[in-house]
């Protein structure tokens, strides 16, 4: 058997460069969060992804992953969103109304936008659990957010769509300093 650079078990991954990323990153159970998005980062700049073509943006918690990630995508600059968090159960419903809402949030989100969103939040009963998804290796799911994120921008490049562009589209959010009304018209 030939030795390889990865750790047994662990796919080596090709194809980013040239595609931009924006990794959308809670920062509740940040511990867990930064880990994912560490691993995530190594493996984009692993397939070939430029540092300049990574944006990372942050927000409170899992709940609010799919609102910036359609907000990122909608702007036009990235082939691809990776939503990551981390959700670990606790003694009430919330952690079924929360999991649930994020899950579909980021595929309605996707879907609504045109984007491609690699799902990486975890929903876990325990931390315990929550660190073997995040620690080092292949396994950990923010790596396995980028090896999907990346395979469905190629995806969809091949299908025709064209590439994202530093800069183009709309800002994040309203653009700067425009306030328009309900028919878009200048206020």
């Amino acid at each position: 058997m030939r030795p390889t650079a990865n750790p047994p078990g662990e796919v080596p991954l090709s194809g980013a460069t040239g595609f931009r990323f924006a990794i959308v990153v809670s920062r509740f159970n940040e511990r867990i969060t930064s880990s994912l998005r560490d691993a995530a980062r190594v493996a984009l700049r692993e397939a070939g992804a430029a540092d300049a073509d990574v944006e990372e943006i942050h927000v409170p918690g899992a709940f609010e992953l799919p609102q910036a990630a359609r907000c990122a995508a909608e702007t036009g600059r990235f082939d691809a969103v990776l939503c990551l968090g981390c959700v670990i159960r606790g003694g009430t419903p919330h952690f079924e109304y929360i999991s649930a809402a994020t899950a579909h949030g980021v595929m309605a989100a996707a879907g609504e936008s045109g984007v491609p969103m690699a799902f990486g939040v975890l929903t876990t009963d325990t931390e315990a659990q929550a660190d073997e998804r995040a620690g080092d290796g292949p396994d950990n799911k923010g790596r396995e957010a980028a090896a999907a994120a990346i395979e469905m921008a190629q995806l969809f490049r091949r299908m025709g769509r064209p590439p994202a562009r530093a800069g183009s589209g709309r800002p994040f959010g309203f653009a700067a300093g425009v306030d328009t009304g309900p028919a878009g018209q200048q206020l």
